[in-house]
């Protein structure tokens, strides 16, 4: 997936805006005023990523503490979550390198975890849409 593609499938799921809080570049994706993934290009200066987010688009998404480490240590283009809380967050790096039915379910998940935690009411409303 690209830069293109990711945008489209973020903003295809319900109740879904854009905005640039933390400054150009930086797109964060909110269901309901709630952030469940940010998209910006890698620029090589960040620590402990070895470079492999230079030159290449990431996504942070909420995941599961267990299943966020799993992915770790499956694929090489999911690295603890870059300015996030590394127990709750991954970054996900778009160099080609994973398949786009996985992005798209980690996509997902990290929606409906945020979905998971809002009132009753937000969470049957949104669930009409899906």
């Amino acid at each position: 997936m690209d830069k293109h593609t990711v945008t489209e499938y973020f903003l295809s799921k319900p109740f879904t805006s854009v905005s640039q809080p933390f400054g150009e570049g930086v797109d964060v994706f909110k269901v309901k005023d709630k952030m469940f993934a940010t998209l910006s290009l890698g620029n090589g200066n960040e620590k402990d990523t070895n470079g492999k987010m230079a030159g290449h688009y990431c996504i942070n998404l909420k995941c599961d503490p267990d299943e966020a480490l799993a992915l770790r240590d499956i694929f090489d283009a999911v690295i603890p979550g870059y300015h996030m809380n590394k127990k709750l967050w991954n970054t996900v790096i778009l160099d080609g390198s994973m398949p786009k039915g996985e992005i798209e379910r980690l996509i997902d998940n990290s929606f409906l975890l945020v979905v998971s935690k809002m009132t009753k009411a937000d969470r049957e409303m949104i669930s009409l849409h899906l």
